[in-house]
């Protein structure tokens, strides 16, 4: 083949004189012509791969020793292993049958919500459809601590709001008790239904919508052909939900924690904050179910790729399409209704309640017993740890989402670009904390950073570090699009023209990444300031974040005060998506 001429007249290398450009700089070893990469660079990216696997791998070692104590649990090494802790777990079954219950109720409502969302803001046409869609990230950004401390304020028992109002209408008893395994699924539900709402709208996106109006010319309804035609053919995403949903279900501890152990009401999750915070400690308890319940995510994630394997669900072919909604008359305000109904229970009504109950002395909905006051905002602002605990969860989001990103960045291009030997191996890795109930993981980093001759624990530093770990799969997943997505050919380009690595990466990969990188940022921030299963084993006296402290308030406090922190906790969040919202906006405007 002969070179071309691009319009500059600079020649265009064709991918054999690439390909043995790489064979050439890689040197005469075997294995380095495969890497198509120099020698230090390898090193460097082995280094990293090494280290990131052993935040990871390094905890889960502590976690299976510990699952195996049969002996003192404060001593590390065990004096005594075997297998006591797993065999307990079935003399105590009603805690794994709470679990289950709770998980199946809350990923069936769930997936529900997200389908019929799903469902109204991309197959029809009603108002405000771009607006709405936009809405459904809002309780992502609320968090399922802040649902359960509103629901539990509208819904509680005799104090609630709503139950209050009900009783005073002449009915003796509650509407309804939040404290229970219904009450704990409909939050989880309403927490977790925009997930699958995001999942299950990209494949109806991707959907041919002429298959559908291909069902309606022969005669079927819109909801027969949503069930027939719709429905079967996203069944690939409505799975994926599914899988994802029931696994953040199991693992769920905020709407658990605070809405069950009111009602001693216990799931794997709070069973394990139970006893490794009792006295003495039952860590091998904790880590024994802990594992059980990695265990049982492991088979879920196995089942649904049988399941997957097992159907054909192309719907996306060489046929050109254009999506396009569905007009559906006079059913469009109906439809609408449900649709701003979803954010009215999960945003809307909450915020409602913890702004009001923050505003009073003693919560009501009696117009003629109401005295607002700012006492609540007042006590909260000047409590000693709640200050510092509101910076430190802003300045973890932000480091740990700085440094983070970058390395995360590599790790992908790592991954999915460099060809190294064994990624797929190194990608399973990676993946693991999002496996691990973030609890589980947090119970292994608290004995692994306490055995380790390195004084961090009860620090920043090692809140930093955890939270790098658990946030490296979400992450991953986020700039992975975008790598693959990036035409390998760019950057073997800049290697043809001289460029170092180092360079190739800084002025070509990163800058084409950056869609990806600004959204990880984001993501990863979000994260870090409202995470509450890792917080609470490793936070000390002097390192406090501000999830775990709202919590303690719950436990501790007026639910006035706790309504007031958690609508600052909410505010912080908001205002840090605004600005980076705007920021995100201004590259891409510089970019274009």
């Amino acid at each position: 083949m002969t070179n071309g001429k691009s319009g500059a007249g600079r020649p265009i290398a064709t991918a054999a004189e690439v390909d043995a450009y790489a064979t050439a700089e890689a040197g005469p070893a075997s294995w380095l012509p495969r890497l198509r990469m120099p020698l230090p660079r390898t090193w460097i990216m082995l280094l990293l791969l090494v280290v990131c696997g052993a935040l990871i791998l390094y905890p889960l070692v502590f976690l299976v020793t510990e699952s195996l104590n049969i002996g003192d649990p404060q001593v590390f090494p065990p004096e005594e292993l075997g297998w006591l802790n797993y065999t307990d777990l079935v003399n105590e079954p009603h805690v794994l049958l709470n679990t289950l219950l709770v998980a199946c109720i809350a990923t069936v409502l769930a997936v529900l919500f997200g389908f019929v969302q799903a469902w109204i803001l991309t197959r029809t046409a009603i108002p405000g459809r771009a607006r709405l869609e936009r809405l459904m990230e809002l309780p992502y950004y609320m968090t399922p601590l802040i649902g359960a401390l509103a629901w539990g304020v509208l819904l509680g028992p005799k104090t609630g709001l709503v139950n209050q109002a009900w009783r005073n209408l002449g009915f003796g008893s509650d509407l309804f008790d939040v404290y229970s395994p219904w009450g704990i699924a409909w939050v989880m539900a309403l927490f977790e239904g925009t997930v699958a709402f995001v999942m299950i709208s990209a494949a109806m996106k991707s959907m041919d919508p002429s298959l559908e109006e291909s069902s309606r010319v022969l005669g079927a309804g819109k909801l027969r052909t949503a069930l027939k035609v719709t429905l079967p053919l996203v069944a690939p995403g409505v799975l994926s939900a599914t899988i994802f949903v029931f696994a953040e279900m199991l693992g769920s501890f905020a709407a658990a924690f605070v809405l069950g152990i009111p009602g001693r009401f216990y799931v794997i999750t709070t069973a394990i904050w139970q006893a490794a915070l009792s006295y003495p400690p039952d860590y091998g308890r904790a880590a024994a179910m802990g594992l059980s319940l990695f265990g049982a995510m492991v088979i879920t994630l196995g089942l649904a790729k049988l399941i997957m394997r097992k159907g054909s669900y192309a719907t996306i072919t060489g046929k050109a399409f254009r999506p396009r909604a569905m007009e559906v008359g006079a059913l469009r305000w109906p439809l609408l209704g449900i649709a701003w109904g979803y954010i009215i229970l999960a945003v809307i009504l909450p915020l409602g309640a913890l702004c009001l109950t923050s505003f009073q002395r003693f919560a009501t909905v009696i117009i003629s017993q109401m005295q607002f006051t700012l006492a609540n905002y007042e006590t909260a602002l000047a409590m000693g740890s709640l200050a510092p605990a509101f910076g430190n969860s802003l300045l973890l989001g932000i480091v740990v989402a700085t440094i983070g990103v970058p390395v995360i960045g590599v790790l992908a291009w790592i991954i999915y670009r460099a060809r190294l030997p064994g990624a797929a191996a190194m990608e399973f890795v990676l993946m693991i904390p999002q496996a691990v109930p973030r609890l589980v993981f947090g119970l292994g980093l608290l004995w692994a950073w306490i055995n380790i001759p390195i004084p961090i624990y009860g620090t920043l530093w090692l809140l930093g570090i955890a939270y790098f770990t658990v946030f490296i799969p979400l992450g991953l997943r986020t700039i992975a699009g975008v790598v693959l997505q990036v035409d390998p050919s760019l950057e073997e380009c800049a290697r043809v023209c001289g460029a170092s690595w180092g360079h190739q990466m800084r002025t070509v990969t990163l800058p084409l990444l950056r869609p990806g990188l600004v959204a990880a940022w984001l993501l990863i921030f979000i994260a870090s300031v409202r995470e509450l299963g890792v917080s609470i084993f490793l936070m000390g006296p002097h390192s406090k974040v501000v999830a775990p402290a709202i919590v303690n308030s719950w436990l501790s406090a007026s639910s006035e005060l706790s309504a007031a922190m958690a609508l600052l906790q909410t505010a912080l969040v908001f205002v840090a998506v605004a600005i980076l919202f705007r920021v995100a906006r201004r590259v891409r405007g510089a970019e274009a």
